[in-house]
């Protein structure tokens, strides 16, 4: 039947690209310099050289994966205990929810054996790239690594897919998501630029720039020798932080004149805490955990916990077992449950109790209806991860 979906779509594929690769920046005198929106420099200028960032993708990597799940398909079971030779469940996952983090992009491979799904593989997101559809859904996969292309279709009819593609929302691009990393990325630079510009404080002696001046009353230019002879006595006497302190001599009428602005002037520290506490907005961590001064939003540490865990991990589990389930239904030939034990958390011990105690107390209910309500199974099933 002809439809308006089916003739956009009869067109030839408009070509994609990631959208944390699609913004360039300028670097233009007088203008300033931004990290690069691509995969490698996010990761190089976040998570390598920034501690913030670092903190908050191990933080939300390592807690997401210790969340136990719960399955009654023994197959499914097996392949999330053991995802395969090299990685466990945590290692695998963490893995997982890393590069989902850092890319918008968590990309998945399935190896099956007659069919039957055996082993799984995390695959990195900056060697992935989506492959149109003639219907505008992907088509397939295309991962390039060591100057080799392996192509992974996606079988469409039997909707079996060898790659599992989570994405994290993105309202500029059709195929790949946008990573909090991105949205931090200026936060990111400013912090980043806190830091070196600490370090060169500190190699220069924690003294700012500045000039040497000779007097009006020697208003004569000096000679080349003594130009040359100021030059060399500076690098090799002044220079470094192992000359930290060491008094400058002057002569001939010559006067220091500091030039730069000093931290008090630039408020330095309050805008690397503001920085800090706009990645971990980003990566939605409350700033008490990281430690970063300023932040009163939670009274205590256990509330701020508490909020990180239901606002951040809980939703991301979630979101990560639903995607399992619909990627594994059509591989093990039956509907795929894979359920948030969310009653063997320990952060979330005292909400789970207050929640059974008012569920127990219904005498109204009978115990199916009081394990739906629980967030349980009405009949107990499959084994916990």
């Amino acid at each position: 039947m002809f439809n308006f979906f089916s003739k956009v779509f009869a067109r030839p594929p408009e070509a994609k690209q990631s959208a944390a690769r699609g913004l360039i920046t300028l670097n233009l005198q007088g203008q300033a310099a931004w990290t690069p929106r691509d995969y490698l420099a996010l990761s190089r200028e976040g998570f390598a050289q920034n501690a913030i960032v670092y903190r908050c993708v191990r933080m939300i990597a390592e807690a997401a994966a210790s969340v136990p799940l719960q399955t009654a398909h023994n197959d499914v079971s097996a392949l999330l205990h053991k995802p395969n030779a090299e990685q466990d469940h945590a290692e695998f996952l963490e893995a997982h929810f890393g590069y989902l983090l850092l890319s918008g992009n968590g990309y998945i491979e399935l190896v099956a054996l007659d069919g039957v799904p055996r082993e799984i593989y995390t695959l990195r997101p900056d060697r992935m790239k989506v492959v149109p559809g003639s219907s505008g859904r992907p088509g397939g996969w295309e991962y390039s690594a060591g100057g080799r292309k392996l192509r992974f279709d996606r079988h469409l009819h039997a909707e079996q897919s060898p790659i599992l593609h989570m994405r994290l929302f993105n309202p500029a691009n059709d195929y790949y998501g946008q990573s909090p990393m991105e949205a931090a990325a200026f936060a990111v630079d400013i912090h980043n630029a806190g830091a070196k510009w600490n370090k060169a404080l500190l190699d220069n002696a924690a003294r700012p720039s500045g000039a040497l001046v000779l007097a009006a009353a020697n208003s004569d230019r000096l000679s080349e020798e003594q130009f040359e002879r100021l030059k060399a006595e500076l690098a090799d006497v002044h220079q470094g932080s192992q000359n930290a302190g060491r008094p400058m001599l002057l002569e001939g009428g010559l006067e220091w004149k500091p030039m730069s602005h000093a931290p008090a002037d630039m408020e330095f520290l309050q805008s690397r805490n503001a920085a800090a506490r706009e990645i971990a907005l980003a990566f939605g961590v409350p700033p008490m955990l990281l430690g970063i001064p300023g932040d009163n939003t939670y009274a205590n540490y256990r509330e701020a916990n508490l909020a990180f865990w239901r606002q951040t991990i809980l939703p991301l589990v979630r979101k990560n077992a639903r995607a399992f389930e619909n990627w594994l239904t059509p591989w093990v030939g039956a509907d795929v449950s894979i359920e948030v034990a969310e009653e063997n958390i320990p952060a979330l011990c005292e909400d789970v109790s207050a929640r059974w105690q008012r569920i127990s107390q219904a005498d109204f209910l009978n115990d199916s209806e009081k394990r739906e309500l629980a967030g349980l199974a009405k009949e107990p099933k499959g084994v916990t991860l």
